[in-house]
């Protein structure tokens, strides 16, 4: 038998120390926000030929009066462009602005380089707010939701942990691996330009389910131990409802993360981003349901006692 809890402590010091750079930096970077959030507008187009230079493309769109205009590289003959909000007049006005400069067709031909109009996204103010309250408000929804639920599917296990600590626990971990993405966006944001959008908080969404899912399936194991190995210390039992499903969490997660790592090199720019926070909230909440959720009940148990016995 694996003997995980032995080494509790380096788990809750390790995952301490990832826990605080990625609200460190969530603090001084903090998250950039893509259209959904912010509004706005974004264009992409891609260039049968040779990409122009930035600048060039920058030097077209400024008699257009378009306020901050930012230009973006994609792929290997794209550029994703963004600016304020566009009307659809405004929209043409681009359109026509970009073909003009660095078209010879609208279409692709063999004698001229073409510019084709790949996406057109466009988010109002008012409904960019909407989704961020949205957004916020079925996160809070769904610990409350959770918690509850756990609290209740825990009730009749009282002794020696509360049937409410579970679910606390459970919460804890998951905001552990919501954090640690967070975080990670936030220092991609800093540096490769990576905006946060509505996959991103599906992506949280369904990270917070899987790594719920996982930790239950563990406390559940140590629900049934606590009445079949009654009289045997807590940490013992814990240990061996960790390694009674172990390979079941093991084995999930790794097809879990093959089916993410496909999606990642292979789907596309559009998902690219999204696929990487699912694989690394799979990677944390597989982790921290044997590890850090684990560690922490058995910890939260300890100090009762030690205080109980002062």
């Amino acid at each position: 038998m694996i003997q995980v809890m032995k080494y509790k402590s380096i788990y809750l010091l390790i995952s301490a120390i990832l826990f605080a750079a990625s609200v460190g930096a969530l603090l001084v970077f903090g998250l950039k926000p893509g259209i959904d959030f912010s509004g706005g507008s974004l264009l992409e187009y891609s260039f049968s030929e040779q990409r122009p230079d930035i600048a060039e493309i920058q030097n077209v769109l400024s008699p257009l009066d378009l306020g901050t205009v930012v230009i973006q590289p994609t792929k290997e003959r794209g550029v994703i462009i963004r600016t304020r909000f566009v009307t659809e007049a405004e929209h043409q006005n681009i359109l026509l602005a970009v073909r003009g400069a660095f078209s010879s067709s609208t279409v692709a031909t063999t004698t001229g380089m073409a510019v084709l109009e790949e996406r057109v996204e466009t988010v109002g103010p008012s409904i960019s707010a909407q989704l961020r309250e949205r957004a916020l408000g079925v996160a809070v929804v769904t610990v409350l939701m959770t918690l509850s639920y756990i609290g209740y599917a825990f009730r009749r296990v009282s002794k020696p942990v509360a049937s409410w600590k579970y679910g606390t626990v459970a919460i804890a971990a998951m905001i552990y691996n919501i954090i640690v993405i967070i975080g990670l966006f936030a220092i991609l944001g800093r540096y490769a330009g990576v905006e946060v959008d509505i996959p991103f908080v599906v992506a949280l969404m369904t990270v917070f389910g899987y790594s719920i899912n996982d930790t239950i399936v563990v406390f559940d194991r140590v629900r049934e131990n606590i009445h079949r190995y009654h009289g045997e210390a807590f940490s013992d039992i814990v240990n061996r409802g960790i390694n009674e499903t172990i390979v079941r969490s093991l084995t999930t997660g790794g097809a879990t993360l093959l089916v993410l790592a496909a999606l990642f090199l292979f789907g596309g720019a559009t998902i690219h981003y999204f696929a990487l926070a699912l694989i690394v909230g799979i990677l944390f909440g597989t982790s921290s349901s044997i590890f850090v959720a684990s560690s922490i009940l058995v910890a939260w148990e300890e100090w009762r006692q030690k205080r109980r016995l002062a």
